[in-house]
């Protein structure tokens, strides 16, 4: 199929723009092995998880696998753990080995590893059990002895601002020490987590941000002692600029020495979306984006040359958003809301379609999307787009639903529903209801209902139609339909606005479930999906 082309940070003429990822791939590191950068990044709840990205130039990125495939490895995580999950991984190569470690901050830390990183990845293996635990990153010391840096996540252990260490094998696969405080950033940097480690020039040196996603800054620590005392510094903050954060990232330099510094920007709805800065160094401390006033500390810029080991031939990447199901396996842009399962789907049993089965993976009558795991997302990859889903309805019997939704903390839904008296076409939308188990509950628990909004009688004769999504920058979700047979698109008399999720940036998807418990043969084809850059 032809790619359509949506955002390129790639501007043709020697620079670059920021963001290089207009996704949600938050959290990002990164390392280089010879001529060729890896990105991870946060995956949270959903499945696949541990995105792996490559790229020659820092520039032009390429997702091409994944390091957790079909499930994360427990039970709670077979529902949509919504924020939960796969926080915050750094990714090292170590003696001839790729290296992940990843907080679960309902688990522990976790690491993976493989001599292959577009192939299959060994793990996870428990490194540190328990509660809190976020944000690892690995060193393998001069003498051999191998530790992890991390944070901690006040809603999990009580307690945030505050960075920790323990020893670890040198095979990376568990813990042999304590784990002890290492710096403690209350008073001078609320909120630092998110530590990243390296050693240069006989210094330790941290780079961790602090003061929080939306407002925050980035710090480096140093010092000639692993175990501190550590000296501080602030090294980028948002100033002038519209960046706002600008947060979390890893450093990594070219082949020839050039040194670079990837993190995210929260972008609310969009999630937050992946930044380069160039670094350079003053008086032995890292300076990332431009010093604007002199003081050493940088300010994020939205375009730049392009590193020094960009090729001039090269031809510009663009994540994927389209999807015409030729391949019998799932593109890669495509994520569950939690562990999948053979049963969800099938690319084979109707060659160039996509086939969802009308499986209701809950025990509730009418379940909500939130609650369903069968629900199949990507990230949105540009500000602004239309999203047409082409699908095939012969296959939904009576109490099944179908369609397409735009999900983010609140969510809406274009779907077919067939029922005893006849199919029709809905738009619904979610709200979130805050409710307490008894009045002397202190906790406010929430749950998502489902309204409809909108509803038409649709010819049972109709069984293919196009469902559309269009996102606007002033993050508008607008739906639309075409049935089968006609030549314009209806717009469906409401729009929405996903809503800032927790932790993620809002998602496309589609779905096809049953509204009771008990499953049927019902079935969906999703023909194709064409997503265009507005």
């Amino acid at each position: 199929m032809q790619e359509t082309k949506l955002w390129c940070p790639d501007l043709g003429n020697g620079t670059f723009q920021n963001p290089i990822l207009y996704a949600d791939y938050s959290d990002p590191d990164v390392c280089r092995v010879g001529d060729t950068f890896y990105m991870t990044a946060s995956s949270f709840n959903y499945i696949p998880g541990l995105p792996i990205l490559t790229s020659k130039d820092l520039v032009n990125w390429e997702l091409k696998n994944y390091a957790i495939k079909e499930r994360i490895p427990f039970d709670m995580y077979d529902t949509p753990a919504h924020a939960k999950g796969i926080w915050a991984p750094s990714i090292r190569y170590h003696n001839g080995e790729f290296f992940i470690f990843v907080g679960m901050p309902d688990q522990g830390i976790f690491m993976l590893k493989t001599k292959d990183p577009l192939g299959e990845w060994s793990g996870p293996f428990l490194v540190l059990p328990g509660k809190g635990y976020i944000d690892p990153c690995p060193l393998w010391d001069d003498d051999g002895n191998a530790y992890v840096i991390h944070g901690y996540a006040k809603s999990r252990i009580g307690f945030k601002s505050i960075l920790g260490i323990f020893q670890i094998t040198p095979d990376g696969e568990q813990a042999i020490s304590d784990d002890v405080f290492l710096y403690d950033g209350t008073k001078t940097n609320p909120t630092i987590e998110g530590p990243k480690v390296y050693k240069k020039n006989g210094y330790y040196y941290i780079f961790a941000p602090a003061g929080g996603v939306k407002t925050g800054w980035q710090t480096v620590l140093r010092s000639k002692n692993l175990y501190g005392p550590y000296e501080e510094k602030i090294v980028m903050h948002q100033g002038s600029s519209d960046i706002n954060g600008p947060h979390q990232g890893g450093l990594v330099d070219t082949p020839t020495g050039e040194e670079w510094f990837i993190h995210f920007q929260d972008a609310g709805v969009y999630g937050r979306i992946t930044h380069m800065q160039p670094v350079t160094w003053n008086n032995g401390w890292p300076v990332i984006g431009k010093d604007t006033d002199g003081t050493g500390c940088g300010e994020p810029q939205h375009s730049y040359p392009v590193p020094d080991c960009y090729d001039p031939g090269t031809l510009p990447q663009y994540l994927k958003a389209s999807d015409d199901f030729s391949s019998t396996e799932l593109g890669l842009q495509w994520q569950w809301l939690a562990n999948s399962k053979p049963e969800f789907y099938s690319l084979t049993e109707r060659p160039g379609a996509l086939r969802l089965y009308s499986i209701n993976p809950t025990e509730k009558s009418n379940p909500v999307l939130w609650d369903c795991a069968n629900v199949l997302t990507q990230k949105i990859v540009c500000p602004a787009f239309t999203a047409d889903f082409e699908l095939d309805i012969s296959g939904l019997q009576n109490g099944c639903q179908a369609g397409i939704v735009m999900i983010g903390g609140e969510y809406s839904a274009l779907a077919f529903r067939k029922e005893a008296d006849g199919l029709k076409l809905i738009y619904f939308e979610s709200e979130t209801i805050k409710e307490k188990a008894d009045i002397k509950d202190t906790k406010t628990k929430e749950r998502k209902t489902e309204n409809i909004l909108y509803s038409i009688s649709v010819d049972k004769s109709v069984s293919t139609a196009i469902l559309r999504i269009d996102f606007s920058k002033n993050k508008v979700c607008q739906m639309s339909y075409r049935l089968q047979n006609e030549t314009f698109f209806t717009q469906i008399p409401f729009s929405s606005i996903p809503k800032d999720h927790t932790w993620t940036g809002a998602k496309t998807g589609i779905f096809s479930t049953t509204l009771e418990p008990c499953n049927n043969h019902s079935f969906t084809d999703f023909i194709n999906v064409c997503v265009t850059m507005a």
